[in-house]
Protein backbone atom coordinates (compact mmCIF):
# COMPACT_ATOMS: atom_id res chain seq x y z
CA UNK A 1 0.00 0.00 0.00
CA UNK A 2 1.71 3.15 -1.40
CA UNK A 3 0.54 6.12 0.69
CA UNK A 4 1.26 9.45 -1.01
CA UNK A 5 1.15 12.63 1.54
CA UNK A 6 2.20 16.15 1.51
CA UNK A 7 2.05 17.65 4.47
CA UNK A 8 4.59 20.32 5.81
CA UNK A 9 6.45 23.17 4.58
CA UNK A 10 9.29 22.85 1.93
CA UNK A 11 12.32 24.46 3.29
CA UNK A 12 14.01 26.42 0.44
CA UNK A 13 17.49 25.12 1.27
CA UNK A 14 16.89 21.77 0.56
CA UNK A 15 14.52 21.63 -1.35
CA UNK A 16 15.11 18.19 -2.99
CA UNK A 17 18.22 16.01 -1.95
CA UNK A 18 19.83 13.09 -3.98
CA UNK A 19 21.11 10.32 -2.43
CA UNK A 20 22.98 7.69 -3.46
CA UNK A 21 22.43 3.60 -2.14
CA UNK A 22 23.95 3.12 1.20
CA UNK A 23 23.87 6.82 2.37
CA UNK A 24 22.42 7.90 4.95
CA UNK A 25 19.76 10.41 5.43
CA UNK A 26 20.52 13.48 7.40
CA UNK A 27 18.25 13.65 10.76
CA UNK A 28 16.98 16.82 12.25
CA UNK A 29 13.99 17.09 14.79
CA UNK A 30 12.30 19.52 12.97
CA UNK A 31 12.09 17.93 9.58
CA UNK A 32 10.68 14.73 7.38
CA UNK A 33 11.97 13.10 4.23
CA UNK A 34 9.57 12.79 1.61
CA UNK A 35 10.33 10.09 -0.57
CA UNK A 36 9.65 11.00 -3.98
CA UNK A 37 11.95 8.41 -5.59
CA UNK A 38 13.89 5.27 -4.22
CA UNK A 39 13.39 3.14 -1.39
CA UNK A 40 15.08 3.79 2.36
CA UNK A 41 14.76 1.19 5.61
CA UNK A 42 14.67 2.77 8.94
CA UNK A 43 17.39 0.44 11.23
CA UNK A 44 18.55 0.84 15.05
CA UNK A 45 20.95 -2.13 16.25
CA UNK A 46 20.84 -4.57 19.09
CA UNK A 47 23.31 -4.33 22.20
CA UNK A 48 25.71 -6.66 19.84
CA UNK A 49 25.82 -4.33 17.23
CA UNK A 50 23.57 -6.27 15.35
CA UNK A 51 21.35 -3.92 12.65
CA UNK A 52 17.33 -4.48 12.66
CA UNK A 53 15.67 -3.15 10.31
CA UNK A 54 12.38 -1.14 11.64
CA UNK A 55 10.49 -0.52 8.07
CA UNK A 56 11.15 -0.07 4.62
CA UNK A 57 9.57 2.92 2.83
CA UNK A 58 9.70 4.29 -0.65
CA UNK A 59 7.76 6.48 -2.79
CA UNK A 60 5.66 9.40 -1.07
CA UNK A 61 6.02 7.67 2.70
CA UNK A 62 7.30 10.55 5.17
CA UNK A 63 10.71 9.68 7.45
CA UNK A 64 12.88 11.46 10.04
CA UNK A 65 13.89 11.24 13.76
CA UNK A 66 10.53 12.93 14.99
CA UNK A 67 8.73 9.70 14.28
CA UNK A 68 10.39 6.89 16.35
CA UNK A 69 11.58 7.02 19.75
CA UNK A 70 14.14 4.31 19.53
CA UNK A 71 17.59 5.43 19.93
CA UNK A 72 19.91 4.69 17.86
CA UNK A 73 18.09 5.45 14.45
CA UNK A 74 19.05 5.70 11.05
CA UNK A 75 17.47 6.06 7.56
CA UNK A 76 19.34 4.49 5.11
CA UNK A 77 18.81 4.35 1.43
CA UNK A 78 18.59 0.86 -0.12
CA UNK A 79 18.56 2.30 -3.59
CA UNK A 80 19.29 5.76 -5.45
CA UNK A 81 16.85 8.55 -3.09
CA UNK A 82 15.47 11.90 -3.85
CA UNK A 83 13.62 13.13 -0.59
CA UNK A 84 12.23 16.45 -0.43
CA UNK A 85 12.83 17.83 2.83
CA UNK A 86 9.71 19.19 4.57
CA UNK A 87 9.08 21.01 7.90
CA UNK A 88 7.36 18.39 10.76
CA UNK A 89 3.93 19.39 10.94
CA UNK A 90 1.91 16.70 13.36
CA UNK A 91 -0.18 14.64 10.76
CA UNK A 92 -2.09 11.64 11.70
CA UNK A 93 -1.69 10.70 8.09
CA UNK A 94 1.59 9.69 8.35
CA UNK A 95 1.86 8.44 11.88
CA UNK A 96 -1.10 5.81 10.79
CA UNK A 97 1.56 4.59 7.70
CA UNK A 98 4.23 4.04 10.11
CA UNK A 99 2.38 2.42 12.66
CA UNK A 100 0.88 0.04 9.41
CA UNK A 101 4.57 -0.71 8.51
CA UNK A 102 5.35 -1.68 11.91
CA UNK A 103 2.33 -3.48 12.60
CA UNK A 104 3.65 -5.42 8.91
CA UNK A 105 7.43 -5.77 10.77
CA UNK A 106 6.25 -7.13 13.47
CA UNK A 107 4.01 -9.49 12.06
CA UNK A 108 6.36 -10.89 9.78
CA UNK A 109 9.04 -11.33 13.23
CA UNK A 110 6.89 -12.85 15.19
CA UNK A 111 6.80 -15.99 13.54
CA UNK A 112 8.73 -19.03 15.04
CA UNK A 113 10.15 -20.16 11.99
CA UNK A 114 12.83 -18.52 10.03
CA UNK A 115 11.10 -20.46 6.63
CA UNK A 116 7.88 -18.97 7.66
CA UNK A 117 9.34 -15.31 8.27
CA UNK A 118 10.91 -15.02 4.83
CA UNK A 119 7.81 -16.20 3.16
CA UNK A 120 5.68 -13.07 5.08
CA UNK A 121 8.36 -11.00 4.03
CA UNK A 122 8.28 -11.96 0.42
CA UNK A 123 4.83 -11.70 0.17
CA UNK A 124 4.63 -7.90 2.13
CA UNK A 125 7.62 -6.90 -0.31
CA UNK A 126 5.70 -8.48 -3.55
CA UNK A 127 2.38 -6.20 -2.52
CA UNK A 128 4.40 -2.79 -1.16
CA UNK A 129 7.21 -3.02 -3.94
CA UNK A 130 5.43 -5.52 -6.54
CA UNK A 131 3.96 -4.97 -10.36
CA UNK A 132 1.67 -7.74 -11.47
CA UNK A 133 3.72 -9.74 -14.40
CA UNK A 134 2.01 -13.42 -16.18
CA UNK A 135 3.66 -15.64 -13.97
CA UNK A 136 2.83 -13.73 -10.61
CA UNK A 137 4.25 -10.29 -8.47
CA UNK A 138 7.13 -9.13 -9.75
CA UNK A 139 9.38 -7.30 -6.84
CA UNK A 140 10.91 -4.40 -8.00
CA UNK A 141 13.07 -3.78 -5.13
CA UNK A 142 16.43 -5.46 -4.53
CA UNK A 143 18.16 -6.54 -1.56
CA UNK A 144 20.85 -8.23 -0.60
CA UNK A 145 20.53 -11.28 1.37
CA UNK A 146 22.24 -9.59 3.78
CA UNK A 147 19.41 -7.09 3.85
CA UNK A 148 16.84 -9.81 3.73
CA UNK A 149 18.40 -11.42 6.92
CA UNK A 150 18.97 -8.19 8.63
CA UNK A 151 14.91 -7.36 8.29
CA UNK A 152 13.46 -10.98 9.43
CA UNK A 153 16.65 -11.82 12.70
CA UNK A 154 18.37 -14.52 10.90
CA UNK A 155 21.86 -14.77 8.84
CA UNK A 156 22.57 -14.45 4.97
CA UNK A 157 23.57 -18.29 5.09
CA UNK A 158 20.09 -19.27 5.91
CA UNK A 159 18.48 -16.62 3.54
CA UNK A 160 20.28 -17.88 0.87
CA UNK A 161 19.39 -21.54 1.53
CA UNK A 162 15.52 -20.68 1.82
CA UNK A 163 15.43 -18.81 -1.39
CA UNK A 164 17.26 -21.76 -2.90
CA UNK A 165 14.72 -23.87 -1.43
CA UNK A 166 11.55 -21.47 -2.14
CA UNK A 167 12.63 -21.59 -6.01
CA UNK A 168 13.03 -25.67 -6.15
CA UNK A 169 9.39 -25.41 -4.56
CA UNK A 170 8.05 -23.19 -7.19
CA UNK A 171 7.41 -20.03 -4.88
CA UNK A 172 9.15 -17.94 -5.87
CA UNK A 173 11.55 -17.32 -9.28
CA UNK A 174 14.92 -15.55 -8.94
CA UNK A 175 17.09 -13.77 -11.20
CA UNK A 176 19.96 -11.45 -11.29
CA UNK A 177 17.86 -8.31 -10.77
CA UNK A 178 14.84 -9.31 -9.49
CA UNK A 179 12.66 -12.15 -7.74
CA UNK A 180 9.12 -13.04 -8.72
CA UNK A 181 6.45 -14.49 -6.72
CA UNK A 182 4.71 -17.14 -8.45
CA UNK A 183 0.81 -17.77 -9.36
CA UNK A 184 0.38 -20.74 -6.91
CA UNK A 185 -2.57 -22.90 -8.27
Amino acid sequence: MKMLYSTGMILPALTMRTFQRRDFLPLRADLLWQIEQGVVRSLTWDDEGNPMTLGIWGKGDQVGRSLTQVSPYRLECLTPVVAQAVVMQPDPLVKIAHVHCLEAMLDILQQRLVQVRLVKFIHWLAQRFGCEVYQGRLIELRLTHQEIAETIGTSRVTVTRLLKQLEQEGAIRRSRQHLILLNQG
